[in-house]
């Protein structure tokens, strides 16, 4: 895991810019703290931020080829290097180090852009080709690590956080006010859009060429439909074991101490249980805990530890629920408001005082349809098959939208959500189970004059998008395709590379592995859900190589008890910072629409906590500025109290 950053233009770039490189890799030296390393030309400035896992002591970057004329920078790991290396080596080419990511350089000479499409592995990387004057930015398939990217005036600024792209000058920080609706309806703004106007996400599974002061960007790859795996089900179970071993083997290579999360559910308990098959030391597993019944699962890692035989670390979190908001609207550089990032990040700090390496069960859901909300999703949609549109649009609907007391207010019934569904189309009900607000009630939010510069904008066309471009012929498939894109690649992958890199902690996820992830796609929709549970072939796997009582356990999740923080320690917090008059957050928001939601927090009419986080990290963010963006770094790093304990055999 690294940060990297970079300035290239058509012409020479000028020393005010090559100099602002140093600022870049300033703002990125949590990322990469054990190290740093810059190329920089009149031509070119590229610089690298290092969090050494492999070859420790030649690893550096930035990387070139033999002649000096292809350079990179990359963050995160190629899984299958030792594979290419030794086809590069018998093709001629020779390395100067061990490290994975030399292996960019010589396949980009051997393969050009095409050699991307060989790469297996978690990856945000830059190829400068010297001779031809060309820039190749490329992310990995399913956006495990970030890149962000601001081009004006044919120059092209890059860097692993937003943060660092606005320490170069001239970089434009207009923000969109319909990312401010996305925001507000997701939680999290989707790619390739970012907060501001002109600088954006590269989104997963894409590359962008810049040559002559302009830039193209195209997919190299996708999740595509492919027929029915028909086997039986122990057949099917058989080789989603398979495929997790083969995907979790490279992921253990390191220079460096490997672990694993270990929450005690699923996803992760099989993640560990194919890590015991594999190693023959005692795994470190680690996992943390809330001292608030109902949020901590600490019980269950720790009786599945047991049963795995790990050296099991566990820690009971006394969270700074005030001072956290600050921190994490920092590393986060956008609004960014899942809640479970703070346990994330408490979780990632504890981790990294026993590895720096940890393997994570992320990507589970996604592939094999884990959600509770695909159940509902499947019933809906036999609903739309058989109920008369007439009558779904005409009744259902609006029995639905009596549930809801006021626009305002998040329904908080599913039952409700499940009403107004019938009567929308499929893609647009599912945006809807999606989104933790509907467009009317994030709108509701806005101030007047936002809401004009945003016109008719609809967040939901981001799910309607990626549904249609989905090519599976079912419904199922199609919800979580558009998770996998969406939510999966913005929200959850965010979360986590934030959050674990705000500690140097390098996290990987086997089944994360787009193989894994094919290999899943291929598992009929019938057979993934069984009643009130998906992921039948994993279950069915965990049943026979781990224990039949994990193999039933319901996905439990970060839930945090945040409407008792907003009426605890947070709630001086939100009224001293965001109720007040001049409230950075009244630029973007209307303040009796605050107002409302607050009232009905404290109230206890409505459990509506989670808006009210995205009010405080919007609030939070809006008060940064350029220069506290460096302040902050020392500051905010570590704010936490621990409670740690360790167990195993």
């Amino acid at each position: 895991m690294c940060g990297i950053a970079g300035i290239v233009g058509r012409e020479r770039i000028d020393p005010e810019n090559r100099a602002a490189l140093d600022t870049m890799l300033d703002r990125l030296a949590h990322r990469g703290p054990d190290e740093g390393g810059r190329y920089v030309t009149p031509d070119v400035a590229l610089g690298h931020r290092r969090l050494s896992i492999i070859d420790l002591e030649s690893g550096r970057q930035p990387l070139c080829n033999e002649s000096g004329t292809i350079w990179t920078v990359a963050n995160g790991e190629i899984y299958n290097f030792l594979e290419l290396r030794e086809d590069l080596i018998a093709g001629g080419h020779r390395f100067r180090t061990t490290t994975d990511s030399e292996c960019l350089v010589h396949l980009y000479e051997d393969e050009g852009d095409r050699g991307i499409e060989q790469l297996n592995g978690m990856f945000a990387f830059a190829i400068w080709d010297e001779p031809r004057r060309r820039l190749l930015l490329a992310r990995d398939r399913l956006g495990v690590k970030p890149l962000y990217y601001h081009l004006s005036d044919g120059r092209l600024v890059f860097a692993s956080e937003l943060k660092a792209v606005l320490a170069v000058p001239g970089v434009r920080r207009e923000v969109d006010p319909t990312a401010l609706i996305d925001y507000l309806t997701y939680g999290f703004i989707p790619s390739p859009k970012t907060i501001f106007k002109h600088v954006h996400k590269l989104a997963p599974g894409h590359l962008l060429v810049f040559q002559n002061g302009g830039a193209r960007i195209r997919p190299y790859w996708d999740l595509r439909h492919h027929d029915w795996d028909q086997r039986p089900s122990d057949d099917m179970a058989a080789e989603v074991w398979r495929q997790l071993k083969r995907a979790t083997r490279p992921r253990l290579i390191a220079d460096v101490p490997v672990g694993a999360f270990l929450s005690g559910g699923l996803d992760s308990s099989a993640v560990v249980a194919v890590m015991s098959q594999l190693v023959r030391e005692q795994i470190v597993t680690v996992t943390c805990g809330f001292d608030s019944r109902g949020f901590d699962e600490r019980d269950a890692a720790r009786e599945t530890a047991a049963l795995l035989d790990t050296e099991h670390h566990d820690g009971l979190v006394d969270p700074d629920a005030a001072g956290i908001v600050e921190t994490l609207a920092w590393h986060f550089d956008e609004p960014f408001a899942d809640p479970s990032a703070i346990p994330m990040y408490y979780l990632s700090q504890h981790a990294r005082r026993f590895v720096k390496v940890v393997l994570s069960g992320d990507g589970g859901d996604e592939a094999m349809a884990g959600y509770r909300r695909y159940r509902f999703d499947k019933y809906e949609e036999l609903a739309r098959r058989w109920v008369p549109r007439s009558l779904r649009h005409g009744v259902l609907g609006r029995l639905g939208s009596i549930y809801p007391e006021r626009s305002w207010i998040p329904r908080p019934l599913r039952a409700g959500t499940t009403l107004q569904n019938l009567a929308l189309d499929s893609a647009t009900s599912h945006g809807l189970s999606v989104a933790s607000l509907s467009p009317a009630e994030a709108r509701s939010l806005l101030r007047p004059d936002i809401l004009m510069m945003s016109g008719d904008y609809d967040p939901l066309n981001h799910v309607r998008r990626l549904y249609q471009n989905c090519d599976a012929p079912d419904h199922l498939s199609k919800c979580q395709y558009v998770d996998i894109r969406l939510g999966l690649a913005d929200g959850i992958l965010t979360k986590v590379d934030r959050a674990s890199m705000a500690h140097g902690l390098e996290v990987r996820s086997p089944m994360l592995d787009y193989r894994f992830m094919e290999s899943a796609w291929r598992i009929p929709p019938a057979r993934r859900i069984r009643g009130r549970q998906g992921k039948m072939p994993l279950r069915r796997a965990v049943a026979r190589h781990v224990d039949p009582d994990i193999a039933k356990r319901s996905k439990a999740g970060f839930d945090l008890p945040l409407d008792d923080w907003f009426k605890g320690p947070l709630r001086e917090r939100f009224q001293d910072h965001l109720l007040q008059p001049g409230a950075a957050l009244h630029e973007w928001i209307a303040p009796e629409a605050i107002h409302r939601f607050w009232q009905g927090c404290v109230s206890g009419r409505v459990r509506c906590g989670v808006t009210l986080w995205k009010l405080a990290m919007l609030d939070a963010w809006s008060a940064l500025d350029a220069e506290n963006w460096e302040t902050k770094a020392e500051n905010l790093r570590y704010q936490t109290s621990f409670a740690p304990s360790r167990t195993g055999r």
